[in-house]
């Protein structure tokens, strides 16, 4: 087997940030609101590339900025609808739900490029979604809460496939700050009314750090790059290891012990990654269209 090239390994290392996350935002959130928490953490990210970059969004110029704020609404509008259903559903059917941006974005991908994956790839989405539901999938009903993380889902698809697009014609810098910013605006608008809560204790200003620098930032720059040289179906798979991690790390860090289950699940979402990189690309795994602003 070939081995995983640089923008796919880039990828995997950004799941992997994100995986490791899990546990210091479970017990973060836990001391101040959601939302409140995902505005300071967008907010700082962005201003600590700004302070590193101060002239990477006017360098954008008007498209490259339209094209950031676009991807951005889709990105925050995710976060939010991940949160307000998180209100009426569990953790788990959560996680499972909001994966399903992995089977939405070949989806989005054929309807907006007119482009759909080849058999290889929806295999690997097949592939994916069931280790998603071996993970996380302990039965569920569909409700407002259900339907709410599916929307979270379609909006991360919807961010997937917008930057497979658009990263390529934008520095990879200038385009994650105005996705953060406009992430940012958008929790922020939400946490805002109710009164924007600050960071209680030590221990809640270093999950900021952690998420803002590591998880954010840098993943998002790191992820903004990589998808100028991925398909976005290719990328929708690879992205399934974050829950692939957070249970490596929840063993790690946490204590907690893997099952059978969870073990199968984890096969199959790396099998599924093991095939985009070597079946064959077609439609929307070759060369694709690009969206116009």
């Amino acid at each position: 087997m070939k081995a995983l090239d640089k923008p796919t390994l880039a990828l995997v290392g950004v799941t992997a940030i994100w995986g490791s996350t899990f546990v210091v935002v479970k017990d973060a959130v836990e001391k101040m609101p959601v939302t409140d928490f995902l505005t300071w953490r967008f907010a700082l990210a962005a201003a600590a590339m700004l302070l590193l970059r101060p002239r990477s969004v006017a360098a954008l110029g008007g498209a490259g900025r339209r094209a950031g704020f676009l991807v951005g609404l889709a990105l925050g509008a995710g976060y939010l609808l991940q949160t307000l259903g998180l209100q009426h559903t569990s953790a788990a059917v959560s996680g499972f739900i909001t994966g399903m941006f992995v089977v939405l974005t070949p989806l989005g991908a054929a309807l907006l490029l007119r482009r759909p994956p080849g058999r290889a790839a929806w295999l690997a989405v097949g592939l994916a979604t069931v280790g998603l539901g071996l993970l996380s999938l302990h039965g569920f009903a569909v409700g407002a809460g259900e339907l709410l993380t599916l929307g979270c889902a379609a909006a991360f698809a919807l961010h997937i496939v917008g930057l497979g697009q658009w990263a390529k014609s934008y520095d990879a810098f200038g385009l994650a700050v105005v996705q953060l910013l406009t992430t940012a605006l958008l929790c922020g608008l939400v946490a805002v009314p109710g009164g924007l809560a600050v960071p209680p204790d030590a221990s809640v200003w270093g999950a900021l750090a952690l998420t803002a620098l590591a998880a954010t930032a840098l993943a998002f720059v790191v992820q903004t790059w990589a998808q100028a040289h991925l398909a976005p179906t290719r990328a929708a798979v690879v992205m399934t290891m974050e829950p692939v991690f957070g249970g490596v790390f929840a063993v790690l860090l946490a204590g907690e012990v893997l099952g059978l289950r969870t073990l199968l699940g984890a096969a199959l979402v790396l099998a599924a990654m093991v095939l985009t990189e070597v079946g064959p690309r077609h439609g929307a795994e070759g060369s694709v269209e690009r969206l116009e602003v």
